[in-house]
């Protein structure tokens, strides 16, 4: 339960060697870009399948995917059968969705990744996320780590958004991804976290425990920044199942520190 990292020591991505036949680098992210990651399976001929439009969020945007690539996902295909079609138009309508999180949904259904993506640096065995600001690493513009959920009160972690979408429609390798990615963000404040993880518990049903026990095993570790937030005293105060899995993992870590004693 605490082995997940939510700040992880990673190396940066090694540059290849050059030889003679070695390509621009501009021309290397673009045949980077074409293939699919392992989590994704060849989808050639799922780009010849029917395109579905997308309705999606209060401003009513409008998306478009294969319908073979969405049916990847066991609620869109439940969508597609026609429990939520609109006569014979191939549209599903998500108003409560937010536009940037379907935008990593559907990334994710075609690449097998989502931006920024994950990059292995086989010489040290590690991995780290994408620099969006590094042009020598594909870069395309400013990714954030948070994003602005006014129903949520404020900002909240990215990944935490997209694994509560992946759990609503099915995704569980989107799921291990999110929280892999998660596990690589550093220097995230106090509020943001902790409104993080009330959005995990609000948006994930009980049976669901990987999300909400990183963030339990994230307190717990950071606890000496976590007991002199004022922030933290606050969310204590209004309560919530929350804080009672908190104070029963804490009783579980106490427990154990005395076992091994």
């Amino acid at each position: 339960m605490f082995k997940r990292s939510f700040n992880t020591e990673s190396g940066r991505v090694a540059k290849p060697k050059l030889t003679k036949k070695s390509y621009p680098e501009h021309v290397k992210r673009k045949m980077q870009d074409s293939l699919s990651s392992p989590n994704s399976p060849p989808i050639g001929s799922q780009l010849n399948s029917p395109i579905i439009t997308m309705v999606v969020g209060r401003d009513q945007r409008l998306f478009a995917a294969h319908e073979d690539v969405l049916c990847r996902s066991p609620y869109f295909a439940s969508c597609l059968k026609g429990q939520f079609l609109e006569g014979n138009a191939k549209k599903v309508e998500l108003s409560d969705e937010e536009p940037e999180i379907l935008s990593c949904v559907l990334e994710f259904l075609y690449k097998g990744d989502y931006y920024p993506r994950l990059l292995h640096d086989k010489r040290r065995n590690t991995w780290d996320l994408e620099n969006a600001q590094d042009p020598k690493n594909g870069g395309r513009g400013n990714s954030e780590s948070t994003i602005h959920l006014p129903e949520a009160g404020g900002n909240v972690l990215r990944d935490t958004v997209v694994y509560c979408a992946a759990d609503r429609y099915g995704l569980e390798e989107l799921k291990k991804l999110c929280l892999r990615k998660q596990g690589l963000q550093s220097g995230i404040q106090v509020d943001v976290i902790l409104r993080s993880a009330r959005y995990a518990y609000e948006n994930t049903p009980d049976t669901e425990s990987r999300l909400r026990a990183h963030y339990l095993a994230l307190i717990i570790r950071s606890r000496k920044t976590f007991k002199r937030s004022g922030t933290m005293q606050m969310e204590m105060e209004k309560g919530g199942k929350l804080f009672f899995d908190l104070f029963v993992a804490m009783c579980n870590h106490i427990d154990d520190i005395v076992e091994i004693r």
